[in-house]
């Protein structure tokens, strides 16, 4: 590849792929290294039986800002589509409709549980959290007969710790879900059934995810950005004049400036100048949760009418089963057949990441029966393992944050943003609009105006932050 541009992007996940066009429809001269064979991130998607899939449960957050999804609605057009949400989730013996609905809940929860929910949100207004830990803030909010149901099992499933370990921080993330707990209960104690809620819903590509990070990859083609997969950066050096980028194929190309999407740890480990000893042991304390992708191919047609299917029960550790076709209304998917996903978090060390694909079909199944859900006619498995896929906030991680953030920020033409970057659990519209407000503090001359990016830094983390 070789040469020199006005802004090299490392990662070609939502928030480089929209930075990458972003700045090259201001004219600058833009690269966008990915290790993979592919863009998209974990946002990619792929075929499993002819079924498109996606790495996850993904969807676009119906309250995008507007220009976002005006941009987004440009690339795709019709095939961006606004769906209604049809999740459940589990608690106790039954299955609940995400978001909650009074009536629901009320009709379906055992008499004993349902007492101690309506107990819970009557005394919510007295409740404060005793620590600053997601345990003492969960519990302070929903009480504790929701918590020992389904946040306190969801969390150690999926951080693989207690919450009495894990940052209050994690707690920001559930402000909807926690909202809509509140919502009902307090329903159900005026009324004894109370309103349902209004039904959710999403966008999301006729093609499945990945359509989104295909055309946004596209239109970074089409604005002049040269894209070049199976390019893994191996060294990040700074000087007085450019940055240089080298990858382990030995290219090595120069820019004014780099938006690196890379896990703070790994930036850490190749930059040169090299950060100092302190920020390098803060840097190994920053963790992140792997996940097991477990496919199996259901023969007959649908499996369920729903989206997806969250599972806190602690007996099994899958957290989340989806069927993507389920989130689109796409004539060309299959009618014979649908594929599940199942979503099983975990450490690279633990005993079930080394479980081949058969037995990982077998696991699903026993949750399949442990949680009342039907049967599969199972006609295929194959998984995929992702070790790094989103941080882990135990409580106390962030003085390790901080340090190798200030760091970071105080590299010399390189700029950190993204869910790996930032050490972020940000939904897609958060990371796009990151890489908006990125682009944005580029200056006319290629200079980075740091006091705006850092004012953006700071919006984004407020609304991050529980109302």
């Amino acid at each position: 590849m070789g040469g020199s541009y006005d802004l090299i992007v490392i990662g070609a996940g939502p928030a480089g792929l929209a930075a990458a066009w972003r700045a090259a429809q201001r004219g600058m001269k833009v690269a966008l290294l990915e290790r993979a064979d592919h863009v998209g991130g974990l946002a990619a998607s792929f075929e499993v039986a002819g079924v498109r899939v996606d790495q996850g449960s993904h969807r676009l957050d119906p309250n995008t800002p507007a220009h976002l999804l005006s941009d987004l609605q440009g690339l795709l057009g019709s095939d961006l589509q606004h769906r209604r949400r049809s999740s459940r989730i589990r608690m106790g013996e039954q299955w609940l409709t995400l978001p909650l609905r009074a009536d629901e809940v009320a009709r379906r929860l055992p008499p004993s549980l349902l007492a101690r929910v309506a107990r819970d949100s009557a005394l919510s207004a007295f409740r404060r959290a005793e620590s600053d830990t997601y345990d003492a803030v969960v519990r302070s909010r929903v009480g504790s007969a929701i918590y020992d149901r389904v946040y306190g099992p969801l969390a150690e499933k999926q951080w693989g710790m207690p919450g009495d370990r894990i940052s209050s921080e994690h707690a920001r993330r559930h402000t909807a879900r926690l909202g809509a707990l509140r919502v009902a209960g307090r329903a159900m104690v005026r009324s004894g059934r109370g309103k349902s809620a209004k039904p959710g819903g999403y966008y999301y590509p006729r093609t499945g995810f990945g359509q989104l990070v295909e055309s946004l990859a596209s239109a970074a083609t089409d604005a002049g950005v040269e894209i070049r997969c199976e390019a893994e950066v191996d060294r990040v050096r700074v000087t007085e004049e450019e940055v240089e980028v080298s990858t382990q194929d030995s290219d090595v190309i120069t820019g004014g400036l780099v938006f690196s999407t890379l896990p703070l740890p790994v930036l850490a480990r190749i930059s040169r100048p090299a950060p100092s000893l302190t920020s390098i042991e803060s840097s190994a304390r920053l963790r992140y949760r792997a996940m097991l992708l477990v496919y199996v191919v259901h023969e007959g047609g649908r499996w369920t009418p729903h989206d997806s299917h969250d599972i806190p029960d602690p007996r099994t550790p899958v957290v989340r089963i989806s069927e993507p076709t389920n989130y689109r209304d796409n004539p060309d998917d299959p009618t014979d057949r649908s594929v599940l996903c199942a979503e099983i978090p975990c450490a690279m060390t633990d005993e079930v990441w080394g479980l081949d694909d058969e037995s990982l079909a077998d696991l699903v199944d026993e949750t399949l029966g442990l949680t009342g859900l039907p049967g599969v006619r199972r006609s295929h498995v194959e998984t995929r393992r992702i070790g790094q896929v989103y941080p882990i906030y135990r409580a106390g991680y962030e003085n390790d944050f901080s340090d190798v953030d200030t760091w970071a920020r105080m590299i010399r033409r390189v700029v950190t943003l993204g869910r790996q970057g930032l050490f972020l659990l940000d939904n897609i519209d958060q990371a796009l609009l990151m890489a908006y407000d990125a682009v944005d503090a580029i200056r006319d001359d290629g200079r980075f105006d740091r006091y705006a990016w850092t004012v953006a830094r700071e919006r984004f983390h407020r609304s991050a932050s529980p109302h």
